[in-house]
């Protein structure tokens, strides 16, 4: 049986306590969040498998591994307590400072034997999935590009404002490229609903967990999606208080290499609620983190088996999609 924390219930935090709730293979659910009126209903015991803590220190609690879902740059000071506690991490922040401290981790991590997992959501997370289940019709990979579009939760809302106005991190060439924060606008067609949607650089961490996964590939980018409205303003505070939930979002993984030595293109996408899916994803990806042998900093790409992780994925609800954007009806074959 397994014993779990969760730091922040949020968006993505609450929806990944529900479904842990009903898993038979989880014996206790540790919770925090510094808003109390989010713990205050699970304060009196109604369940007899979820605790809440008393500090954010929840690591202490005995626990094998803990989901951090706090807004982004608050995921840091919380996983370098829990590896030296010996606790396994999985991090849900698309922060590209985030992504940058876990890593790391890496040593300290190997010392105390566990394992942390950044980027663990929508984008990335089920990308890199999409990546490396794309990868796979190739004899090589010469170019991978993300874009996503949509958000979860207030605190991913403004995440995504100020990933905006940072510049991004590409690998090019052998080298790691940075390009001013939303320029290099490129219409980007993802699957419906969202349709077409004009996309632009950003700080964004999907390069940096795929390139030591893709270590002989030329181009790895990512882009995020924007009105005229959100690259005008990402230099202020946000002028719109953001929704509780962003509803529906998307997105669309293109991947470019040889196949035969033929020149090929792979489009593959997915369109869902980004907090559902994070949570999903990061649900999905427990039994991999606590079964691996390998300690360590580890992208979700380096730790699944893509086949087994997108057939669970998919069951949970997400819709895969090929490039002409029908549901596939073969993409697990």
């Amino acid at each position: 049986m397994i014993k779990v924390g969760i730091s922040g219930l949020g968006a993505v935090g609450s929806q990944l306590l529900q479904r842990l709730h009903v898993r038979n293979d989880i014996e206790l659910i540790v919770i925090y969040d510094s808003d109390f009126s989010r713990i205050e209903k699970y304060s009196h015991g109604q369940s007899a498998k979820i605790k809440v803590a008393d500090s954010p220190k929840i690591e202490r609690e005995y626990i094998d591994l803990l989901f951090i879902c706090t807004p982004a740059g608050q995921h840091l000071e919380c996983a370098h307590r829990a590896v030296k506690q010996g606790v396994a991490v999985i991090s849900v922040s698309d922060r590209i400072s985030d992504v940058l401290g876990l890593l790391e981790l890496n040593e300290a991590a190997k010392e105390n034997k566990v394992v942390v997992v950044p980027g663990v959501g929508f984008s990335p997370g089920l990308s890199c999935a999409l990546a490396l289940l794309a990868a796979d019709e190739f004899d090589h990979v010469d170019e991978i590009h993300i874009a996503k579009d949509g958000t979860g939760g207030p605190a991913c809302a403004r995440q995504h404002h100020r990933a905006l106005k940072r510049p991004s991190l590409d690998w090019r060439d052998g080298a790691w490229v940075r390009r001013p924060g939303g320029s290099g606008r490129e219409l980007v067609w993802f699957p419906e609903p969202i349709g077409g949607a004009d996309c632009y650089r950003a700080a964004l961490p999907e390069a940096v967990l795929l390139q030591p996964v893709f270590p002989k590939s030329s181009r790895i980018t990512a882009r995020l999606s924007a009105t005229r409205q959100d690259r005008f303003t990402s230099w202020l505070p946000m002028l719109i208080p953001p929704h509780n939930d962003g509803g529906i979002g998307a997105v669309r993984v293109e991947l470019r290499g040889r196949i035969l030595d033929q020149r090929a293109t792979k489009i593959i996408g997915a369109a869902a609620s980004p907090s559902t899916t994070s949570a999903i994803v990061a649900e999905t990806l427990l039994r991999q983190v606590l079964s691996s042998n390998a300690y360590g900093t580890k992208s979700l790409a380096s730790l699944i088996q893509v086949k087994e992780f997108i057939t669970l994925v998919r069951q949970k609800g997400i819709k895969i999609f090929d490039f002409d954007g029908i549901p596939s009806t073969n993409i697990d074959s």
